[in-house]
């Protein structure tokens, strides 16, 4: 659609409009405009402004309604028109900071609690991507016995996260000679990617067996084993917490239908990564705006999201999830807050 130029006031009025339906869910009539305004403009002469904004697509009106809502169009030029947004108060920030246990290392347990954290502060649906497994530098990889033919390999990446899979043993290894396993691995790949050391070893492989000795040979099978499973995460991994947050929205509590279909785009995450890779490569808050997001379900959402990163490079996104009517600048707050103080714990580890 071509972009139409407001005047002052039809600016104003649609702010008006906007700002009063985030805050009620209920369509707005153009008394309520003229008490909250201070143009000394009629309730007619708004209506007729109003009539406008409808006719131009910003505004929709409800068969049972004399009020106006605001459409994607009209979300989109608010958020668009937006200064600085206020950060959050010096309380939250704390909160934010200490949602982040110095204990927590597992990847897994740190992006739930980060999702859950995200779904708290915004009374939404609290979404973050795990990092893609295959370029995570990692510092090292150990092997922990824990039975008779069963071991963890645990990886440890350069931001200290850990990265664990149980895995099964075709030989019946000592601690000792998993060690050992362990000594020669890291020597050989220590500060490369999941993705680079894998070929490496598919490489080394390939080569003439009698090249290397036995322990050698089954350091590279046994890595080559914990290596597999991680590839099986390719496409990475979507957290979502509170999503049960939507249900209390009146757009949603009384639409069964509408419900339905949320929850499926949210059980189908191959989708929500489509988003996410694209916002991976882009700096600061992204923000998709109802049908601005290609998933037929969530055409009644918007999604406020932010890449998190270690040092200079992005690793996933956070974000929240939840209805157009949503406060904008408090979710930009929170997810840029959020998404701040994350990178910074992963940097300084």
């Amino acid at each position: 659609m071509m972009e139409i130029k407001l005047s002052e006031r039809a600016e104003i009025i649609l702010r008006t409009v906007v700002q009063n339906y985030i805050g009620t869910a209920e369509p707005v009539g153009s008394r309520t405009i003229a008490k909250m305004t201070h143009l000394g403009l009629s309730p007619a002469t708004i209506r007729n402004v109003m009539s406008d904004l409808e006719d131009t697509g910003y505004l929709s009106q409800p068969h049972t309604s004399a009020g106006r809502m605001p459409t994607d169009l009209a979300y989109r030029f608010y958020v668009d028109s937006l200064g600085e947004i206020p950060p959050l108060a010096r309380e939250e920030l704390e909160r934010i900071e200490r949602s982040f246990p110095a204990g927590v290392r597992e990847i897994e347990d740190l992006m739930e609690v980060t999702s859950r954290l995200l779904s708290f502060l915004s009374q939404q649906a609290g979404l973050v991507s795990l990092p893609d497994i295959r370029s995570v530098v990692f510092k090292h990889l150990e092997f922990i016995r824990l039975r008779p033919y069963q071991a963890m390999a645990v990886f440890v990446a350069e931001s200290g996260i850990l990265h664990s899979r149980i895995i099964k043993l075709d030989e019946d290894f000592t601690q000792e000679k998993l060690d050992q396993m362990t000594g020669y691995l890291n020597a050989e790949f220590g500060g490369m990617s999941l993705h680079r050391i894998r070929n490496k070893i598919v490489k080394r492989m390939a080569l003439e067996k009698e090249q290397y000795d036995q322990l050698l040979m089954n350091a590279m099978r046994l890595s080559q084993k914990a290596l597999a499973q991680e590839e099986n995460l390719e496409g990475g991994q979507v957290i979502l917490g509170g999503a049960t947050n939507i249900l209390s929205q009146p757009e949603f509590s009384a639409d069964v239908d509408k419900m339905r279909s949320i929850f499926s785009a949210f059980e189908d995450k191959s989708r929500l990564l489509k988003i996410i890779d694209r916002v991976l490569q882009e700096h600061g808050v992204s923000i998709l705006i109802g049908a601005e997001n290609e998933i037929q379900e969530m055409r009644n959402c918007s999604l406020v999201m932010h890449p998190y990163t270690c040092g200079d490079r992005a690793l996933g996104v956070l974000g929240v999830i939840g209805p157009t009517r949503m406060e904008y600048p408090r979710m930009m707050a929170v997810v840029a807050a959020t998404a701040h103080t994350l990178s910074r714990l992963l940097t300084e580890r």
